[in-house]
């Protein structure tokens, strides 16, 4: 598929779960949006009515595609804030006092319930993960059984570090037998795996449009109908008295269109980033001796490929020399990683690993020579065990 707009020229981008690049009829659409609808969408002259009617609209795209009421869907400005959304208000509105969870959560869960637990008092309980970063069903009933406080289960689709996914109707369908409300973040696989909303129960979801290459800085949170919460952001009378501030009409077209096209060619796109993941797994592993996949590879989130390699000087700078050389890459979350202090979901499946983790993933955008320019410039930096061939 062609390069997309913006990509810096002979460089390979393999680093699609910190972001993706944006689609160019996103592109189309958001500048269409700039140059011709400016108005503000609370104004009731022409320009505000038109500017209003273009977000409702795409309320309704985003909707269609999770199958949910239109009623039930807030843009905001990303996952951060979607999930700092559900958390907060659902101990400030709903009255939780227990939230179960994991310590392999993305960092503004994990901040978020650190946050809760030290100013609201709220007691939170940990799922302890296996050594592929899955979660066991029956402890999470155990401890749902175990305490009568009015509990949210809080728990990522697919971890955006080494790919797991959970079981999001499985667990569904424990936390409505016991009367507990549900949040995911979903912000990895929006986009990359279909969610029904009218099937599966979920209280809370959050999705971001620059993981399924739209723009950055907006994105929605799903609220059921069911729970009636009070506005995380004061002030006006944007989306419908549940987040104020102007909307980023721009943004917002945009994310719906990427959604849109996401949805659209959700089966093809899968199909050709399976066969680059796939692929360029198969060649490491005949280049490169000792290395491991983190997670649960074969259950987990396609896009996704995080590569353990062995302990050795050469790999104390891969990431550094794998840029130098025109590779992006990562070692975990884009959003801990310029702090380099290690990454918290490879300590909690991997506490003793000496290895050196690199998250490799991938969009449709990739091409197999791009894999096999990776490999090549890894073996050089690493003295793989042979050539190919």
């Amino acid at each position: 598929m062609n390069r997309p707009e913006g990509q810096h020229p002979g460089r390979i981008y393999f680093d699609n779960a910190a972001t993706t690049p944006v689609h160019p009829e996103v592109i189309r659409v958001m500048s269409e949006a700039l140059a011709g609808n400016f108005g503000n969408p609370s104004s009731i002259h022409a320009e505000g009515r038109a500017a209003r009617a273009a977000i409702e609209q795409a309320r309704k795209t985003v909707a269609r595609c999770l199958n949910a009421s239109v009623g039930e869907i807030f843009f905001t400005s990303g996952g951060t804030e979607s999930n700092n959304m559900a958390l907060k208000c659902a101990v400030r509105d709903l009255g939780v006092r227990r939230i179960i969870s994991s310590p392999l959560e993305h960092h503004c869960v994990l901040h978020s319930l650190e946050s809760l637990e030290k100013y609201q008092q709220i007691r939170v309980d940990r799922l302890q993960p296996d050594a592929l970063g899955r979660f066991d069903t029956g402890q999470l009933r155990a401890l749902l059984a175990a305490d009568s406080a009015p509990t949210l289960v809080s728990l990522m689709y697919a971890n955006n570090e080494i790919g797991t996914m959970i079981d999001l109707d499985e667990v569904a369908e424990i936390c409505a037998e016991a009367g507990a409300w549900f949040h995911s973040d979903t912000v990895q696989t929006i986009g990359y795996f279909p969610i029904d909303l009218a099937k599966t129960r979920v209280s809370f979801l959050s999705g971001s449009a620059h993981k399924f290459h739209g723009p950055k800085g907006v994105g929605f949170v799903y609220i059921s109908g069911d729970n009636q919460i009070r506005p995380f952001i004061d002030g006006g009378s944007q989306e419908r008295n549940m987040r104020a501030g102007t909307e980023n009409l721009p943004s917002i077209l945009g994310m719906a269109k990427a959604l849109e096209l996401a949805y659209a060619e959700m089966d093809a796109r899968r199909d050709a980033i399976l066969d680059i993941r796939d692929y360029f797994l198969g060649e490491l592993t005949d280049r490169f001796e000792g290395i491991s996949v983190n997670g649960d590879c074969e259950n987990g989130h396609y896009k996704i490929l995080s590569v353990e390699f062995p302990p050795s000087p050469k790999t104390d700078l891969l990431l550094f020399n794998l840029d130098i050389a025109g590779i992006s890459v990562s070692g975990g979350s884009a959003c801990s990683s310029g702090a380099d202090a290690g990454s918290h979901v490879i300590a909690g499946i991997k506490p003793d690993s000496p290895g050196k983790t690199v998250r490799f993933s991938f969009s449709h955008f990739n091409t197999r020579a791009e894999a096999d320019a990776v490999v090549e410039k890894l073996s050089e930096i690493l003295k793989a065990k042979k050539a190919v061939g």
